[in-house]
């Protein structure tokens, strides 16, 4: 992918813009714009096309073009930029013939990738800052999650479903409030961390979603809700939940080529363009663990288990799905392309209740930040001691295992009891599913109400929160 970098001494700004993805009308593109001068309050970027581009969509800025002249502006929550720091937006735009990279950029009127007087250079984001609430910035250790003091942490707590369906129906961005009295009801039941499931169409503001739900209104709220739940020195989860690509094959939750259910794997064409933009986003932030896929199951596509473990790692053309697939180590290489070195979550197959094989097929991370992902539920074939002792110890014993998902449709929590157990002997991580007030006899819901009271279900998962996490 091209990229147009500053060299030299320092310049008063320096702009970094890349291609991120490519295809035959449309491309991806990104700029960090680094402050090498005084701190401000607001800031605008210019710069232009030469072969007629347009931008389509945008995101982390108040995107504008007039002819060939491009203008991104901040927005309210990103406009301070102090010495030496750095921002990152993003956009979709169209191309035709060429797509020349812009090399003249000028920030609040400044040439920037000029050289200045000599001064230090910028700080290094070879060292990602710690988390910018109370919640701990996290890295791997081996197979434990510490933070930056060392110390080993658990990421225990709730997932908050909406996102990832909501935008795409048309209704909102999140299904009941997510104000900060309902994060705090969550952080009540010493919950640690939220998984927030995601739409990668609603993200990058295509056009089949409703833009008042989507691009820069779904990107910012998504923001405003990690930095609430952050302040509530909780973890969040981001998980790609609902993508694009028509399935039609076995256990296909819907014929419809848009992100409107869960599809057997990432599509190439938007998955890695919406980790891209995620990872640019949160990189600043070690707090935030970035969860790959919700539940692959390729192994329903394709006729041996040995093409659905490839197809989950490698992607391409996989037998059985009909649209051009991202695998687990293309979604990785996107979040490290940005130089995001944020834990990564990576869930195996039949849902991501299969970690028979992951650690044959795990995907290579430079920055040894990845953990597997484990969904468990009572109506599951791995939902018992038995096979969580011969196929999750094993992945657990080499690196960190959090089960993203555990919940039971019985409106009990006889399951749970029994896998909260089995996690916690081990030191390992789980977070129920789900915070939202729907029947719990026709799904895991763990709350009747969002103050927080529990379902007969919800009942086990709070109690034992608030017993192992005090």
């Amino acid at each position: 992918m091209p990229v147009v970098s500053a060299s030299g001494a320092t310049p008063a700004c320096t702009v970094d813009y890349s291609v991120t993805n490519q295809w035959d009308t449309g491309f991806q593109g990104s700029v960090t714009i680094t402050n090498n001068a005084a701190a401000r309050s607001s800031w605008s970027l210019a710069f232009g096309f030469a072969d007629g581009q347009k931008v389509t969509q945008g995101w982390n800025a108040q995107w504008s073009q007039s002819g060939t002249a491009v203008t991104a502006a901040n927005e309210t929550w990103n406009g301070t930029l102090a010495t030496g720091a750095s921002v990152t937006a993003g956009f979709i735009g169209s191309w035709s013939g060429r797509n020349t990279v812009p090399t003249a950029f000028k920030l609040d009127g400044t040439t920037c990738n000029v050289d200045s007087e000599p001064s230090s250079p910028p700080p290094s984001d070879t060292t990602p800052p710690p988390s910018d609430g109370t919640a701990p910035a996290l890295h791997v250790t081996g197979n434990r999650l510490v933070d930056a003091s060392g110390a080993t942490r658990r990421l225990l707590g709730v997932n908050r479903s909406g996102g990832e369906f909501d935008c795409v129906q048309g209704y909102g961005i999140w299904d009941g409030p997510v104000d900060d009295a309902a994060i705090q009801a969550i952080a009540d039941w010493h919950a640690d961390a939220v998984r927030i499931p995601l739409n990668e169409e609603c993200w990058l503001g295509l056009s089949n979603v409703k833009p008042e739900y989507s691009g820069a209104n779904y990107t910012s709220a998504v923001q405003e809700l990690v930095a609430r739940i952050e302040a509530h020195g909780m973890t969040p989860v981001l998980d790609l939940h609902w993508t694009h690509g028509q399935y039609t094959g076995n256990s296909a939750g819907c014929s419809d080529v848009h992100a409107t259910c869960q599809k057997p794997m990432p599509d190439a064409q938007y998955s890695p363009s919406f980790w891209s933009s995620v990872a640019s986003t949160f990189k600043g932030d070690q707090a935030v663990v970035f969860d790959l896929f919700n539940e692959p199951y390729p192994d329903r596509a394709t006729s041996t288990t040995t093409q659905a473990w490839q197809c989950w790692r490698d992607g391409g053309t996989c037998p059985g799905i009909s649209y051009e697939v991202a695998g687990m180590q293309d979604l990785v290489d996107a979040v490290r392309g940005t130089g995001a070195h944020n834990v990564v979550l990576a869930g195996g197959l039949a849902y991501s209740n299969d970690l028979s094989q992951w650690l044959t097929y795990r995907p290579s991370d430079p920055t040894g930040n990845l953990a597997a992902a484990y969904h468990g539920y009572n109506f599951n074939s791995c939902a018992g001691e038995s096979c969580w002792n011969s196929t999750l110890a094993p992945v657990a014993a080499q690196v960190p295992l959090v089960a993203g998902e555990i919940g039971e449709n019985t409106c009990s929590h006889g399951f749970v009891d029994q896998a909260m157990k089995w996690f916690d002997d081990r030191g390992l991580s789980y977070l129920g599913w789900t915070w939202n007030t729907w029947d719990c006899s026709s799904g895991p819901s763990l709350i009747s109400a969002y103050d927080g009271t529990p379902t007969a279900y919800g009942i086990g998962v709070r109690d034992h929160l608030r017993a192992v996490n005090p």
